[in-house]
């Protein structure tokens, strides 16, 4: 890795969007990301809730999303190398 490389996801080599982070703090963000999905399949149960259950996904991955577009590399449509 590039020590002047501060963006913590890369961009993917093809298509749009980011791959696997790069840096530490991404690992750390999306390693926070796991653990929040954990606890909502472990609390909001599907069955029981399905509404409140796809609006914290739906926040979890949007939070997601925020700090990739804050962090990562600016999205570009990619065609390889």
């Amino acid at each position: 890795m590039d020590s002047s490389n501060k963006y913590w996801f890369p961009a993917k080599r093809y298509g749009w969007g980011w791959g696997l982070p790069a840096r530490r703090e991404g690992w750390a963000c999306l390693a926070v990301y796991a653990g929040c999905v954990a606890l909502v399949f472990r609390f909001l149960r599907p069955v029981t809730s399905p509404v409140m259950f796809a609006i914290s996904l739906a926040l979890l991955t949007a939070g997601l999303i925020a700090v990739c577009w804050l962090k990562g590399e600016p999205p570009r449509r990619r065609s390889g190398s």
